[in-house]
C-alpha cells in the first residue's frame, strides 16, 4: 500500500510540475506577444525612417481588422455625439445672450463669456463639418445689440437644427453656412458692445 501511495504521490508532482513548467511557458509566450514595441514620436526625425510595428508583423488578420473599424465607427460615434451635445449648448447660449440683452443694454462680465463659449463651439462645428472662415453677407445686418443678439439666438436655433438633422456620415454645406452667419453676427454685436 506504501509503494502504491508513493507512486501516485510521485506522478501527482510529476503532473503538478509539468503542468506549472507549461503554464510559465504559456504566461512568458504571451507576455511577449503581448508588449508593444515601442512606437516612434512624431517628432522625433530619426523615427522617419524606419517601419511602423504593424509593418514589422505583416497584414492585419481579419480579427484585427474587424477590431479597428468597430473602434473607427465608435470613435466616429463618439464625436459625433460631442458636436450633437455642441449644438445644443449653442442654441442654449444663444438664448441666453438674447434674455441678458432683453434686461439690460449691454453685456456683463459673463456673459461676455458666453458669448466667447458660443463662438468656440460654432467654430469647433464648423471645423466638425470641414468649413473655413467665408465672408458673409447679412441681409437684414442688426443696428443695435437686442436686434443682434435676436439674430444670433435665430441663428444659433438654426445651426442647432441643422447639426442635429445632419447624419453622423454626412459633411454639410448648410451647416458650415449657418455657422459662418453666427459668427459674424457674434462679430457685428461685439461691434456693438464695444461702442
Amino acid at each position: 500500500m506504501k509503494k502504491a501511495a508513493k507512486r501516485a504521490l510521485s506522478s501527482a508532482l510529476t503532473t503538478l510540475t509539468l503542468a506549472s513548467v507549461v503554464f510559465i511557458s504559456v504566461l512568458l509566450a504571451g507576455a511577449q506577444t503581448i508588449s508593444p514595441k515601442p512606437s516612434p514620436t512624431p517628432n522625433d526625425p530619426m523615427s522617419a525612417d524606419k517601419s511602423s510595428p504593424s509593418e514589422d508583423r505583416g497584414p492585419l488578420t481579419t480579427f484585427e481588422e474587424e477590431i479597428r473599424a468597430k473602434r473607427a465607427i465608435k470613435l466616429a460615434e463618439k464625436e459625433h455625439q460631442e458636436n450633437l451635445n455642441r449644438a445644443r449648448e449653442i442654441s442654449n447660449l444663444g438664448k441666453e445672450i438674447q434674455e441678458t440683452l432683453k434686461k439690460k443694454p449691454s453685456l456683463g462680465r459673463e456673459d461676455s463669456k458666453k458669448l466667447d463659449r458660443l463662438e468656440k463651439l460654432t467654430k469647433k462645428i464648423r471645423g466638425e463639418a470641414g468649413g473655413e472662415d467665408n465672408e458673409v453677407k447679412i441681409i437684414d445686418r442688426p443696428t443695435d445689440a437686442p436686434s443682434a443678439s435676436s439674430q444670433i439666438a435665430d441663428a444659433a436655433e438654426s445651426l442647432s437644427k441643422s447639426v442635429q438633422s445632419t447624419p453622423r456620415q454626412v459633411v454639410s454645406a448648410s451647416v458650415i453656412d449657418h455657422a459662418n452667419v453666427l459668427l459674424e453676427l457674434i462679430r457685428i454685436l461685439r461691434g456693438f458692445s464695444i461702442r
